[in-house]
């Protein structure tokens, strides 16, 4: 059902016994972390690779979290040759917009 992300993950990182908590921690996922990937395109086109880099880096941690593995690796190719990653980050969109859609799916279901 899910091509990217983990409920399995998502609940042992968050727990299943709080969902308010839970939906409230894939809201900041949405609206920070996938955002501000979504918006790096403006950094590529001032080639500003230091805040490409901290960005990567910052949603590292929450593609953990809520089991997308595929898309932290695509972070971490990014991170580790910031000039000659313009199709990796093509790569990120495409599967961002896939997670904002299996979150969506997934926050649906609780």
């Amino acid at each position: 059902m899910y091509q990217l992300i983990s409920p399995q993950t998502i609940f042992q990182y968050f727990g299943d016994d709080d969902k308010e908590m839970l939906q409230e921690m894939i809201q900041i996922i949405l609206d920070s972390n996938l955002q501000d990937l979504k918006n790096m395109d403006q950094l590529y086109l001032e080639n500003d690779w230091s805040m490409i880099k901290k960005r990567c880096h910052k949603a590292k941690p929450s593609m953990s979290y809520i089991g997308a593995m595929q898309t932290r690796k695509i972070l971490e190719s990014i991170e580790s040759d910031l000039e000659g990653s313009q199709s990796k980050f093509d790569e990120l969109l495409q599967h961002i917009e896939i997670i904002e859609k299996e979150l969506h799916t997934f926050l649906d279901s609780l």
